[in-house]
């Protein structure tokens, strides 16, 4: 059996994914419902293939993604999404995302995807690789967060979700001092100068 780490916060959906795949040769070996869970999970006990949604609570998709590839892990990651931005999609193919699935086509397309990334593959939503092809062709769209390095972006997104600096911190394994040496960072390079300024800012670059 090929094992699972699955991570979605809507119940609904986990229900739903655990129905498409009884019967088949995946197992859901470990559900959770947040980000920080999945990482965790992930270290503690790795699967096969991360199956993980974009949109969740303590870290997206993208960032439990960007985390474990700068901590060398070689588990191939699926991402199950409603909708992904052009940053988020351009960043999710620079690490070497193994899939990318739309939410809506889950049932008929998912299983399709885990075979082809449980074979060593690479299976993009066609809809959504043609997004990329353009996004990279014409460079990525330039907006508020745009001049963030990858962890400040990581940083500015957790604000924009209300967390507050020790859950940030317990999320990304550093200090809460240095949390806010990045925040003042951010805010120097962004010309904010509040939390609430910078949670705006994310705010208009999710729309």
């Amino acid at each position: 059996m090929i094992r699972l780490l699955l991570a979605d916060d809507h119940p609904i959906i986990l229900s739903g994914l655990a129905s498409l795949l009884r019967d088949t040769e995946f197992t859901i070996a470990t559900a959770v419902s947040d980000g920080a869970a999945a990482l965790a999970a992930a270290r503690a006990d790795p699967p096969d293939i991360l199956l993980l949604d974009v949109r969740m609570p303590t870290l997206s998709g993208v960032e439990v993604l960007r985390v474990l590839k700068a901590e060398g892990s070689p588990i191939p990651t699926v991402l199950l999404t409603a909708s992904l931005d052009d940053g988020n999609l351009l960043e999710a193919m620079r690490l070497g995302v193994g899939g990318i699935v739309l939410k809506e086509m889950a049932h008929a397309r998912l299983l399709e995807c885990l075979r082809a990334v449980s074979n060593g593959g690479v299976w993009i939503d066609a809809a959504i690789l043609e997004r990329w092809r353009e996004a990279a062709a014409h460079g990525r769209p330039r907006g508020p967060l745009d001049g963030l390095a990858p962890r400040e972006r990581q940083l500015a997104d957790m604000v924009g979700r209300g967390l507050r600096n020790r859950d940030i911190a317990d999320a990304l394994g550093v200090s809460e001092g240095s949390v806010k040496v990045f925040l003042h960072r951010i805010y120097r390079k962004l010309k904010v100068g509040s939390r609430t300024e910078l949670a705006l800012l994310v705010e208009q670059a999710a729309r």
